[in-house]
C-alpha cells in the first residue's frame, strides 16, 4: 500500500511541476501558445485556459498534500516509537591504559635500537 501511495505521490509531483511551468506568468514564462488568442475556431480563450490551469494546479496540489499526509501516517504507524537517542549506548568507556606523554620539543631524538 505504501508503494502505491508513494508512486502516486511522485506522479503528482511531476504533474504539478508540469502544470506550474505551463502557466503563463506576468513575464510570459513558458505560456500556453502565443499571439492574440481571439482567432476563430479556438476551443478555449486564453482566459478560460488560465482558469482551467489554475483549477488543475489546485487539484494536483490538494492531492499531493493528501498523499503526503497519508505517507506520514503510514510511516508513523510503522515506527517503533523509540528515539535514536534511546537506542544509542549510554556511555562508552575507554580501556584503562597508562597515558602516553609526548616527548618534549627540545629533547634530542634517539633512533630506535637495532635488534
Amino acid at each position: 500500500m505504501e508503494n502505491v501511495i508513494l508512486t502516486v505521490h511522485l506522479i503528482l509531483a511531476l504533474l504539478l511541476i508540469g502544470v506550474v511551468l505551463l502557466q503563463r506568468s506576468e513575464g510570459g514564462g513558458l505560456g500556453m501558445g502565443g499571439g492574440g488568442g481571439g482567432g476563430a475556431g479556438g476551443v478555449m480563450t486564453g482566459r478560460q485556459a488560465a482558469n482551467a490551469m489554475t483549477k488543475l494546479t489546485w487539484l494536483f496540489a490538494a492531492a499531493f498534500i493528501g498523499t503526503s499526509i497519508a505517507l506520514t501516517v503510514i510511516a508513523a504507524q510503522k515506527a517503533d516509537g523509540g528515539s535514536v537517542v534511546d537506542i544509542a549506548p549510554a556511555e562508552v568507556t575507554a580501556p584503562a591504559e597508562a597515558p602516553v606523554t609526548p616527548p618534549a620539543l627540545d629533547a634530542p631524538v634517539t633512533p630506535p635500537a637495532a635488534e
